[in-house]
């Protein structure tokens, strides 16, 4: 298992169009891959669970991978938040 914490960098925090990001990205790969914020564990693959997090501006998330290609999948989802969604 991989896992990576992130920190939400976009003022806007985790709407629609990020979390379409995130799913669109997590589905490249097989791993398993959850999204965890405050003991809450959501599928990184699912739009809707995403957005149901509520996550805003500066809210710590823990990616959890777990697969053939987790590391790789973790990275991606990594990438998406330091890179603030394209955003800023």
């Amino acid at each position: 298992m991989t896992i990576k914490t992130v920190t939400i960098k976009n003022r806007a925090g985790i709407h629609a169009r990020p979390a379409a990001l995130i799913a669109q990205t997590a589905n490249r790969f097989a791993s398993e891959i959850l999204i965890e914020r405050d003991n809450t564990r959501i599928n990184a693959k699912s739009i809707m669970g995403i957005i149901t997090m509520a996550a805003s501006y500066n809210t710590q998330l823990t990616i959890c991978a777990d697969g053939t290609d987790e590391k790789e999948a973790v990275e991606a989802i990594d990438l998406l938040f330091e890179n603030k969604f394209e955003e800023d």
